[in-house]
């Protein structure tokens, strides 16, 4: 759900970044376990099971090989290093680092193969009650969704209502909206910066609760920005409800906003896609 067609995807393995590829369509098929070309994996401690029913079509644009103890990985393997592991499928890499492996290796002209998979395919629901869950098809909500979403609403309107607030007179396209970023306190949610630095870089930092923030959400956020100095220009903290209206009195560089999904029905399903047409952000 995170991922769109037509982003750009590298591979991640033994500490070496690999080729570089356009998302061409995403797919998610039923009884996958059953699907080539990859057998169910069973693992021995937990004796969990798992397949694969989302798939990616992807079309390779460069031939790369490179190890990510480079500078112009920089972004990525901080994530890493600080996340201590390969412990999250993918990490959004920031403008810079995609410019960069544009231009590494070479490129890619032996044409694409595709496996061919006979299979029923289906969209996959997010839910609102953790008894209607069914993985893979029905995904109960949860926080990492709302961080997707959010991420993507904030790519509109709501940046240049930040970037005013905190008096910042820049184009909301200098800017780009990024993923979790690893940080030595913890994971700031979503990850606001200039595409182009040029001497100094300007940051935003986000965090976001599906439920009611508490004081030790707005205290986290603030060690958060400590983190960037100068340079981080404003916080903002994200929930569905806030304790009382001076929860950020003694925090002036915080914005708070309250999120609502419009017409929604605890007993319902839904695409993402409607989740994000769905949500609203009000301050």
């Amino acid at each position: 759900m995170d991922i769109d067609e037509g982003d750009h995807v590298s591979f991640l393995y033994g500490a070496r970044v690999y080729n570089l590829y356009r998302v061409v369509k995403k797919e998610a098929y039923r009884n996958a376990e059953t699907l080539p070309p990859w057998p169910p994996v069973t693992f021995r401690e937990s004796g969990k099971t798992y397949y694969f029913p989302f798939r990616l079509q992807l079309k390779q644009i460069r031939r790369v090989n490179e190890l990510i103890a480079r500078p112009e990985f920089t972004y990525v393997a901080e994530n890493l290093l600080l996340r201590g592991g390969y412990r999250k499928t993918h990490f959004q890499a920031d403008t810079v680092t995609f410019y960069n492996v544009s231009n590494m290796g070479a490129i890619y002209k032996n044409g694409n193969q595709r496996l061919a998979v006979e299979g029923e395919t289906f969209t996959p629901k997010i839910v609102f009650k953790q008894d209607k869950q069914g993985i893979p098809e029905k995904f109960y909500f949860r926080e990492l969704i709302l961080q997707s979403i959010v991420r993507k609403k904030m790519k509109g309107s709501l940046l240049r209502i930040i970037l005013d607030h905190f008096g910042v007179n820049l184009s909301d396209n200098d800017f780009e909206v990024l993923g979790e970023k690893a940080l030595p306190r913890g994971f700031v949610d979503v990850f606001i910066k200039l595409k182009h630095p040029r001497g100094s870089n300007i940051y935003f930092l986000v965090e976001i609760k599906t439920g009611k923030a508490q004081l030790k959400d707005l205290e986290q956020l603030s060690s958060y920005m400590q983190e960037f100095g100068d340079e981080c220009k404003g916080g903002i903290l994200i929930a569905r409800d806030f304790p009382k209206r001076n929860f950020a009195m003694n925090n002036p560089n915080i914005l708070l906003i309250k999120y609502r999904f419009e017409g929604i029905d605890k007993d319902g399903e839904y695409t993402y896609d409607q989740l994000l047409q769905k949500l609203n952000l009000d301050l």
